[in-house]
Order: structure tokens, then C-alpha cells, then sequence
């Protein structure tokens, strides 16, 4: 369903993101993401040096995957429980689950609390997503989500830019329990902010259900267990493509059995349709995959091509972070203007300006031309990124209801999660082959093998269109 558009004298279009009637939502919002976004920067800083305080490197691969499994089932969790019961509940879990994370991996006397707490992490970050996205979408009028997803996306530059150096020195100078310990005094003046919205949320009736949509919660509820399944898988694929070369046999029998559930899984919690990209939601859930998987499998393997064929340092070979963060976020922006066009048009042109990015950026690898050209490309294919995801979450809500406006956002979310995990447990597996001296050729058909993703969800982009209307929420 799509929206229905705003005209000249509607006065929704008159409405703004920063008005006395949204502004105490829209920085309530604002400072989860951001304090979300910093402490995801900040493990990557911090846990190098908690992993050497308790002379435990060989936890350093289960403390970085233990979010990313857990993280998966709460999507699941959360866009039945947001559907069911409005997202306050949800987002109250979510808030106190990330205070005990943090007050669990600030407190460790141990890797095992460690862990426990990032598994808790990627739970809370997983309730607070969608139930996030729920509140918006009840919180908001249609035309001014672009513009609050521009917002999602610029709370990260900061952290981006900033986290890591600002970790490095509280690690240095407080030690780095105090990273996560702030966190938690961060949270409270986000958390007070929300409140009007989340009171004006509970005072709303519950929305009338139909048998059909009963049918589908049932249905999403049993499909519960199965990404439980997909979030094992995930967690045993993270593992072994980080011990492939330790145990070659054991984890190069675990990595196929991983997948093989993880598609099993997925054929059971993503929409019908999906998989042959039917017109409308389903199609949104099929482009959001392969625009992920295609941005975040070329990015994960930048700073080490950057570092291996064109001798750059550590820091030199982080820009690649510091691109992402800030064209992602400009790519964002430049979808939350009124450019009188559709949205999925504003879609393709994303999904185009990634493709045709990811094809320069395989130019660090294919040549020794400077390496300044593929940075260009990286840059182009974040803003691409920015563009697309974006315009994938506004289409996400126009395409649903009160009634499922839970689940079709935690369903995209799955989506992108999986595939992701998917296409780096295959890059991972070609280069631990290759460990021993890899050479340019794998690099370059990572980069190309995304671009090839890319250029696949720009060819699926055109059947997110739907002829049916609603209107938007009040």
C-alpha cells in the first residue's frame, strides 16, 4: 500500500520534523540512535584491550558474533510483540535490556559476563529497531518520515568520525569500563524525552483486527523457532569462517550445514513472495537483502585490501569507516528532500549509484591505479546506500498498517541481517582458503560479486510498487 501524497493545501504538508508538537520525539529518537551508534563503534575500539586484560584472544571471534545471533531473534521477537501490544512495551524491554549490557560488560570480572553482555546488546538493539520504527510510525505523519530516517542515518557520522578516537582516549585515560558504564547515564535524558510520545502511544486504542491479520500473527508467531534456527546458524557461520583455517575439516563442514538452515529459516520467517521478489512488501524485503548484503560485504573487506596491496596504515585504512559513516548519512539526506519524484524511483537511483560505486571501488583491487579513485567509488556507493536504505524503510511503513508495521519492519531488518551473514560466511570462506597469500583476485571478486547485488536490486526495485492506498496516520 502505498501512501497517499500530501497536496498544497493539506495541512500535513505544513507539518515540521523540528515543531513544538514532534520535537521532543524526534531528540528522544535521536539520542537512542546516536548513544546505539557510539556503542557500537565503541566495542570495535574497546575490546582489543578487555580481551587482553583477561588473557583471553581466543574469545575475541564470540564476543564480536554473540550480538549479531541474538540480534536476530529479537527482530523476531519484537515484531510480534510491537504488533500485539503497541511498541512501548517493546521499546521499555529494549531500553532496560542495553542498561543491563552495559552495566554487565562494565562490571566484567570475566570474559564469560562479557559475552553474556553483547548477547544481551544485540537483544536490546534488536527490540529498540523495530519498536522505534513503530512509534514513528504511529508518532508521524507519512511525509515526514524521509526526512526522520535522514535523521537515523546523520546520528551516525558523529560516532563514525568520532567513537573510535574518543573510546581510545576514555580506554586510555578512565579505562574502559567507563565506555560502557556512560552509556547508561547517556540513556536517561534520551528516555525522558520520548516520554509525551510514549504516553500519547499507550492513550491509542488498540487497532481493530481482522481474521486475516489474526491468521498472520499466528503465523509469524510460529515462526518463531525458526529464527531461533537462523540465529544459531549465524552465531555457529560467524565461528567457524573465524576458525576455518584452524580447523579446516569441522568448520568447513559447519559453514554449508549453517547456510542450508539459514535458508531453511529464512524461506520460514521472511513474507511469501519474497524469494521471487512479488510485487509490493516483498519486494521491498528482497531489495533490502541484496542492497546489504551487496554494501556490507564489499565494506568489510576494505581496510584490509587498502592495508595489504596499498601499504596503508591501520589509521590510513579506517578512512574507509569514516566514508562510510559520512556519505551513508549525505546519501539519507538527499532522499529526505521533496524532490517531486516517487519514492522508488528515488529507490533505483540509489540502488544505481551503489552499483556503479561498488564497480570503481573494485578498481583497488583489479589495478594499481591510485587508490584515491576507489574511495571515490566507496564514497558514491555509500551515498547510494544512504539513498536506498532509507527509501527502503519509508516503503516499509507506506506498505503497512498499524496492524503489521511490527513485523514488516523487523521482517526487512531479518533480511538485510541474514543475507549480510550469508554473503560475508562466502567471502570469509574464499579468503581463509587464500590466507596464505591472498592475492588481488580475491578482493576483486568480492567487490564484484557486490556490485553484482547491487545491480540485481536495482532490477528488483521497480516491483515495490502497489496499487493500493491508505491514509496516512494521524
Amino acid at each position: 500500500m502505498t501512501a497517499t501524497a500530501s497536496t498544497g493545501s493539506d495541512p500535513v504538508t505544513r507539518e515540521r520534523l523540528f515543531s513544538g508538537r514532534h520535537l521532543p520525539l524526534v531528540l528522544g529518537v535521536i539520542g537512542l540512535v546516536t548513544l546505539g551508534a557510539f556503542e557500537n563503534r565503541a566495542v570495535g575500539t574497546a575490546l582489543p584491550t578487555m580481551v587482553r586484560e583477561f588473557n583471553a584472544l581466543g574469545s575475541f571471534g564470540l564476543a564480536n558474533a554473540a550480538p549479531n545471533a541474538s540480534y536476530l531473534i529479537s527482530l523476531a521477537v519484537a515484531g510480534l510483540w510491537s504488533d500485539r501490544r503497541g511498541p512501548i512495551p517493546t521499546l521499555r524491554t529494549g531500553a532496560i535490556a542495553f542498561t543491563l549490557a552495559q552495566l554487565l560488560v562494565g562490571t566484567a570480572v570475566g570474559m564469560p559476563m562479557i559475552v553474556a553482555g553483547r548477547l544481551l546488546s544485540g537483544f536490546a538493539e534488536g527490540l529498540l529497531d523495530v519498536s522505534l520504527m513503530v512509534l514513528v510510525a504511529r508518532a508521524l505523519p507519512a511525509v515526514l518520515r524521509p526526512k526522520m530516517f535522514a535523521l537515523f542515518a546523520a546520528m551516525w557520522i558523529l560516532p563514525s568520525v568520532v567513537g573510535p578516537l574518543l573510546t581510545g582516549l576514555v580506554t586510555e585515560q578512565f579505562g574502559w569500563r567507563w565506555v560502557f558504564l556512560g552509556a547508561v547515564v547517556l540513556l536517561v535524558p534520551s528516555w525522558m524525552l520520548l516520554g509525551p510520545a510514549m504516553r500519547q502511544s499507550l492513550r491509542t486504542p488498540a487497532p481493530e483486527r481482522s481474521a486475516e491479520d489474526a491468521a498472520e500473527l499466528e503465523a509469524w508467531r510460529a515462526a518463531l523457532p525458526w529464527a531461533l534456527a537462523a540465529s544459531g546458524a549465524l552465531f555457529s557461520m560467524t565461528l567457524a569462517g573465524d576458525h576455518l583455517e584452524a580447523h579446516p575439516v569441522i568448520c568447513g563442514i559447519a559453514i554449508p550445514v549453517a547456510l542450508v538452515v539459514l535458508g531453511l529459516a529464512a524461506v520460514r520467517v521472511m513474507p511469501k513472495g519474497t524469494f521471487v521478489v512479488r510485487r509490493g512488501f516483498p519486494a521491498v524485503v528482497a531489495v533490502r537483502g541484496l542492497g546489504g548484503a551487496a554494501f556490507a560485504g564489499v565494506g568489510a573487506y576494505l581496510p584490509l585490501l587498502l592495508t595489504l596491496q596499498h601499504d596503508f596504515s591501520p589509521s590510513r585504512a579506517g578512512v574507509t569507516l569514516s566514508i562510510t559513516g559520512v556519505s551513508w548519512a549525505l546519501g539519507s539526506w538527499l532522499q529526505g528532500r521533496d524532490h517531486g519524484i516517487q519514492r522508488v524511483n528515488v529507490l533505483r537511483a540509489g540502488l544505481a549509484f551503489m552499483t556503479a560505486g561498488l564497480l570503481i571501488t573494485s578498481l583497488l583491487a583489479w589495478t594499481d591505479a591510485t587508490p584515491w579513485i576507489g574511495l571515490v567509488g566507496w564514497t558514491a556507493a555509500g551515498i547510494g546506500m544512504g539513498l536506498s536504505t532509507s527509501s527502503l524503510s519509508v516503503l516499509t511503513l507506506d506498505l503497512s498498517d498499524e496492524n503489521n508495521s511490527g513485523r514488516n519492519s523487523s521482517a526487512a531488518q531479518m533480511a538485510s541481517t541474514m543475507s549480510i551473514a550469508t554473503g560475508l560466511a562466502a567471502s570469509g570462506t574464499l579468503l581463509a582458503l587464500n590466507s596464505a597469500d591472498p592475492q588481488p583476485w580475491v578482493f576483486g571478486a568480492i567487490i564484484t560479486a557486490g556490485a553484482v547485488l547491487a545491480l540485481l536490486g536495482l532490477c528488483a526495485a521497480g516491483r515495490v510498487r502497489h496499487e493500493t492506498t491508505r491514509k496516512d496516520p494521524v
